[in-house]
């Protein structure tokens, strides 16, 4: 039961996260095979401080003690763009409970930021963004709210607006470095067994009191609604700088 739950509540993020990282590695992977890893810069450079502030302002927030953090530094050696390292107290549980949304941060704080930078940037934004608020309780629903949401976004109007490109442009450069690397997934796993403890922990207290604690998973895990459409985005995003990577630097693709 406290599986089911789990996917209810984070599933999102772990679909979502999986595929964006495949779409990224594939993407990198076609620079580094044409004009090399330094290719990737070009949405690297306000991608991956976006990527790591996140990490940061969710250690802040659950306690840990940030040692060292680098914004945007890239090693051609390592493939490494910036990190942040953190300590916390492992006898802590809401500092361990941290280690989950400190690894899946990118995911949460990026598609925030990109509704936020929807209303500032896009016309019409608060309109479009209603496509995202709505009520998203069922695949057709949630299938209405995408094409709702596309169409708005992608107008001739809107197309006609600098501001809209923009807002296009840092959508790429979010979109392209969203995915949780290696590490942060080790962490978010530290995270995710504490979380399993205490869904498992509330379902025997439930059991005894009788609670319905599927039922108020099931009704928090709407909150996330809205940031499906979001990732529907970032994914339509990531896909076509996935296209161009491989079709506008074919000439260079170098022949093994």
């Amino acid at each position: 039961m406290a599986i089911i739950q789990i996917i209810y509540l984070f599933g999102v993020f772990f679909i979502f996260g999986v595929i964006l990282s495949k779409i990224q590695t594939a993407t990198q992977k076609n620079y580094s095979n044409s004009v090399g890893w330094r290719g990737i810069l070009w949405t690297a450079w306000l991608g991956t401080p976006v990527h790591e502030y996140s990490h940061a302002f969710f250690a802040l927030l659950f306690r840990h003690k940030i040692t060292d953090i680098v914004l945007f530094s890239p090693d051609v050696n390592t493939g490494e763009l910036g990190h942040v390292n953190h300590s916390y107290n492992p006898r802590n549980f809401y500092q361990n409970l941290g280690n989950f949304f400190i690894g899946l941060a990118p995911l949460i704080f990026g598609p925030l930021l990109l509704v936020g930078l929807l209303y500032v940037l896009v016309p019409q934004g608060q309109e479009i963004f209603y496509s995202l608020a709505g009520n998203l309780n069922s695949f057709s629903s949630v299938l209405t709210g995408i094409q709702k949401f596309l169409l708005s976004l992608f107008s001739l109007g809107n197309f006609k607006s600098y501001s809209f490109w923009i807002f296009l442009y840092i959508s790429f450069c979010i979109a392209s470095h969203l995915a949780p690397s290696k590490a942060d997934r080790q962490g978010a796993w530290r995270g995710g067994a504490v979380i399993l403890s205490f869904l498992l922990f509330l379902n025997i207290l439930g059991l005894w009191l009788h609670w319905e604690v599927t039922e108020y998973v099931v009704n928090f895990s709407h909150f996330f609604a809205g940031l499906i459409v979001v990732y529907i985005y970032a994914l339509i995003i990531s896909l076509i700088h996935f296209l161009f990577s491989y079709l506008i630097l074919w000439p260079w693709r170098r022949k093994y």
